[in-house]
């Protein structure tokens, strides 16, 4: 995501001219590159949404959505964080969030999930996550799914206790995933 666009095009065998001439922004090339991971996820996350199963259809979504991830570095970065001044990313992000809800608000109403998880905490399991992969790439490749099952052991609604620290608004699930994006 923040590798230099002079690096990508020599290492794409091309002038800085010719890459800008085909994607004008860094955006533009971004959003050209993870297109096939892209339809890859979201193939994943409309059968994750068929199952009949609500608890079995979050479990799929994310899953679906965690192998994406860590398959893909780059891919997970772009999950990760928004980019307010681009219609394509926000239309791909505003899609993603509302499959999430879809999920989640569907085992919630059969009493799978516990009724306090919100959007912002499937999220901060999607940075989480991010975390661990990168931690463990080299060493444990596949450490995310226990760490996944953990949370999702967190998750069901028979084990739901009170959390001391009320979910981030959606507002400041935005505000924190543009911050990311930010240049540093």
């Amino acid at each position: 995501m923040d590798a230099s666009l002079e690096k990508i095009a020599r290492e794409a065998g091309v002038a800085i001219g010719t890459l800008y001439r085909h994607f004008p922004t860094r955006l533009d090339l971004l959003i050209a590159a993870f297109t096939p991971r892209l339809r890859e996820f979201l193939a994943g996350a409309t059968r994750a949404q068929e199952m009949d199963d609500p608890w079995e259809g979050f479990v799929c979504y994310l899953e679906n959505l965690f192998t994406v991830q860590a398959g893909d570095r780059g891919f997970n970065d772009f999950l990760s964080r928004r980019f307010p001044e681009n219609a394509d990313t926000e239309h791909i992000h505003d899609r993603m969030c509302r499959q999430i809800e879809d999920v989640l608000t569907r085992a919630q109403e059969a009493g799978a999930v516990r009724p306090d998880i919100t959007q912002a905490d499937i999220v901060n399991l999607i940075w989480s996550n991010g975390r661990m992969i990168d931690a463990t790439s080299t060493t444990a490749p596949n450490a995310w799914r226990r760490h996944l099952y953990l949370m999702l052991d967190a998750y069901r609604a028979e084990r739901a206790h009170s959390i001391p620290e009320p979910p981030m608004t959606d507002a400041q699930l935005y505000a924190a995933m543009a911050h990311l994006s930010e240049p540093k």
